[in-house]
Formats: structure tokens, C-alpha cells, sequence
């Protein structure tokens, strides 16, 4: 009786059928090979706890669908149409969350195919690879830690066009104005750049500079935030 709650009601006779335990064995190791990938992506990286916990478990939950559909067609086709049409309802993600989703979910449909060995190898062979990438710094700009965000407070009355124009030359390799902003009913300005130091050594002097030129009004400096909506 406990063995047919393991048989599908329209399976045939010569219906391959799968154990429990290797049903077993598959789910296991695919939650390992989830948590490897996860401890991998997490590695000195930002991340959300839903994110890692997704990740975590997806692997598994692929594996499960290519078990079920194993060697039917139609159901095959069906599930593949499901997921074209999932639609992500959070915010967009970057490429690197996008690469490691389908990371995971390539090691899922290997491991719900039967093939737990090379599903094993391939998770460590591209979670080695993520994680020089990651240790090595691959493809960060050597400019990147110098760009930075400049919000300058000025009062009314200082030409913002040409009053910086000394300054921005001699400590910054590039500048950008993005946003300008009245503030306190129209008496002051504030300002926002997108500025790329030349030496970051020199980050205080130049804040100095700038605040002999507005008046000791607020002035602040931070870290340049990519746009995640970017890949």
C-alpha cells in the first residue's frame, strides 16, 4: 500500500518508474549543489536573503520538474512554455544574478536527468571559476574606485557654470553634472556631479577647495552606486 502513494495513477507498464530513494538522492544533491552555488555567488558580494535562498533551493526545484517530465514530450513542451512566460516582478537584476539563476538551473536539469556526477562537476568547475573571478577583481574598472558622486551646496548668487571650472581641472579627470536643485525657497543651489578623481589622496584638499568657493555651505562626497537596472 505505502509503495503505490510512489506511483503515478497514470503510469503504464512499461512506464519507467523512479524510486524513492534515488528520487531521494537526486533532491539531495541538488539542495547541495544550491548551497555550494549560493556560498559561492554570496562570497564578498552584496546580496538579499531572498535572493540566497532562492538560489539555494532552485536547483532542486528543476530538478523535480525534469524528473516529472522525464521522457514525455508533451509535458516536456509544456513546462517549457511555463517558463517562457514567468515574469519577474521584482526589481531587475544584474547580469551576474541573471548568469548565476541560469548557473543554478543548468545544474538542476542535469542532476533531474540522472546524471549526478556530471551535475556535481559542472557546479564545481563553475563555482571554481565564479569564485577566481570574483577573488581576481575580473573585469572592475582600475578608474571605478575613483568615481565618485559630488553634492555642492552654493548660494544664490555664485555662477555654478564657471565657478569649479579651476578645481575640477586640476583634481578631477572628468565631470558631469547630473542634477541641479533649488533649495530653501530659491536662496540655494545644490548641485550634484559625477566626478572621477585623479588621486584619491587628495580627496580632502579638494573638498577644502570647494568649501573656500561656496561658502562653507554642505558639501559631500561618496561612492559612485552603478545602476543596477544595467547589466
Amino acid at each position: 500500500m505505502l509503495n503505490n502513494l510512489f506511483i503515478g495513477i497514470f503510469d503504464t507498464a512499461g512506464a519507467a518508474v523512479i524510486s524513492v530513494p534515488d528520487f531521494l538522492l537526486c533532491i539531495v544533491v541538488s539542495l547541495l549543489i544550491g548551497a555550494f552555488i549560493t556560498w559561492v555567488y554570496t562570497y564578498k558580494s552584496r546580496y538579499t536573503t531572498s535572493f540566497a535562498v532562492t538560489l539555494a533551493m532552485l536547483p532542486a526545484i528543476v530538478c523535480i520538474v525534469i524528473m516529472m517530465v522525464n521522457g514525455n514530450v508533451g509535458a516536456g513542451v509544456a513546462v517549457a512554455g511555463a517558463f517562457s512566460l514567468v515574469r519577474f516582478r521584482s526589481v531587475p537584476g544584474t547580469a551576474k544574478e541573471i548568469g548565476t539563476i541560469f548557473l543554478a538551473m543548468a545544474a538542476g536539469l542535469i542532476a533531474g536527468m540522472g546524471y549526478l556526477g556530471f551535475a556535481v562537476l559542472f557546479s564545481l568547475i563553475m563555482g571554481a571559476v565564479m569564485f577566481v573571478l570574483n577573488v581576481t577583481g575580473f573585469g572592475v574598472k582600475k578608474a571605478e574606485v575613483r568615481e565618485k558622486t559630488l553634492r555642492i551646496t552654493i548660494p544664490e548668487d555664485l555662477n555654478y557654470g564657471v565657478a569649479f571650472d579651476d578645481l575640477f581641472e586640476k583634481y578631477l579627470l572628468s565631470c558631469e553634472v547630473v542634477a541641479v536643485k533649488t533649495s530653501n525657497m530659491g536662496s540655494l543651489y545644490k548641485l550634484t556631479y559625477h566626478v572621477t578623481l585623479k588621486d584619491n589622496a587628495e580627496e580632502k584638499t579638494f573638498l577644502d577647495e570647494l568649501r573656500c568657493r561656496n561658502g562653507n555651505l554642505e558639501i559631500s562626497m561618496m561612492r559612485q552606486e552603478a545602476n543596477v537596472n544595467e547589466l
